[in-house]
């Protein structure tokens, strides 16, 4: 090869050599950025919720979300909101891989912020790490052997979160198979697995407001392979003494395609079967413990049979806040499905949110906001 053809550049030689150079460079570059923060993230002087409801709350759904920014910039959209209240996941199986190590990061960090947002968090845990279930099971499915397991975790979490988080939800719909592992709901074992972790939690924090499970609001008959009727269910827990181990009552309250003053009735699923709950808790002589909606609301998904206009959403969930302060003293939150998801999740759940994954209000957050301001929504009055 010609001497001035490769000192030109123009050789093959030449040409692999700059492009070593280059990806030498971007590597350097590469490592020198990763050592940077991403994205700056102070919390700021505290907060506090300007609301005219004090009951307003959502489910956050930030078990997922990786980003520092997002998750401050979404518990900063829920106080601008006017909620004082949030909901949030904490999964046993992401924070306690192996037993006995945890990982306290992520909550941390949700904690931490939603404490200078002024919020107040109602933690919910469940989720089965992998060592603590047989192979081939789902992270729902926990057996008696690892219920000491779950209290331990429960304890820990309660313990580190003194002072900051008052209030956990011990587990998740324990009447459906789904969340039992797909087996049958078996209201005597989920009130041994209450009763061990509130045991546990109590030790190590004896502050905490330990919450029974929010029951899925279900008509299944009896025997079915799906779920438990939630009214049976309760009613059965309390048979097993589960009265005695809970200091307050989770309820899931869907409206599907009812107006939040459609009223009670066993037959039916509405917001108002929330009261069925609290018949039953006063039935068994708990009429002085409080009870919190975690889960609950409506859809305005164009798509769904089960989901309303977004106009009626408004309306319906503006009405449903307002009927729990006005009606319901025995309500301490109405913490409605759900604030914001990580990513979208093309299906009808996007239509539960009041934010987009970008952080852009849908109507009915602009409407919950002017109500929170004591701002009246206009059509209120000619709900159907």
């Amino acid at each position: 090869m010609p001497v001035a053809q490769y000192l030109s550049g123009r050789s093959p030689g030449a040409r692999v050599a700059r492009a070593l150079a280059r990806l030498a460079a971007l590597v350097a570059l590469v490592g020198v950025l990763n050592k940077l923060p991403k994205r700056l993230v102070v919390y700021g002087p505290p907060q506090t919720v300007e609301t005219t409801n004090a009951l307003i709350g959502v489910h956050t759904r930030l078990t997922d979300e990786v980003d520092e920014w997002k998750i401050q910039r979404t518990l900063q959209m829920v106080r601008e909101m006017g909620s004082p209240w949030i909901v949030e996941y904490f999964p046993w199986g992401y924070y306690e891989p192996q037993r006995g190590r945890y990982a306290w990061g992520h909550p941390d960090t949700v904690i931490q912020h939603a404490a200078a947002q002024g919020l107040t968090v109602i933690a919910r845990i469940d989720f089965v790490p992998e060592w603590a279930r047989p192979a081939e099971t789902t992270y729902r499915y926990l057996d008696r052997d690892h219920f000491d397991d779950y209290a331990a975790f429960v304890a820990a979490f309660v313990a580190r979160y003194r002072g900051t988080v008052h209030h956990v939800v011990i587990w998740n719909e324990p009447n459906l198979s789904f969340e039992w592992g797909y087996r049958l709901p078996d209201p005597e074992a989920y009130t041994e697995l209450l009763c061990t972790a509130y045991r546990s939690a109590k030790a190590a924090n004896p502050d905490v407001q330990v919450l029974a499970a929010g029951l899925a609001p279900t008509l299944a008959p009896p025997g079915s392979e799906w779920g438990m009727d939630d009214l049976v269910f309760l009613q059965r827990m309390y048979d097993a003494g589960a009265g005695a181990c809970f200091d307050g009552m989770a309820i899931h309250a869907y409206g599907l395609t009812f107006p939040p003053d459609d009223p009670p009735d066993p037959q039916e699923i509405n917001y108002a079967r929330a009261e069925l709950i609290r018949a039953v808790m006063v039935r068994n002589g708990d009429a002085a413990k409080r009870a919190y909606i975690t889960e609950g609301g409506w859809n305005d998904n164009p798509r769904w049979t089960k989901a309303v206009s977004p106009y009626l959403r408004m309306a319906y969930t503006i009405r449903a806040y307002e009927k729990a302060r006005q009606e319901w003293d025995w309500i301490e939150a109405v913490c409605l499905w759900a604030f914001r998801y990580p990513w979208p999740q093309r299906t009808y759940q996007d239509s539960y949110t009041f934010v987009t994954p970008e952080f852009i209000p849908k109507p009915i957050y602009q409407e919950t906001r002017n109500y929170a301001l004591g701002l009246p929504f206009e059509f209120l009055d000619a709900m159907p």
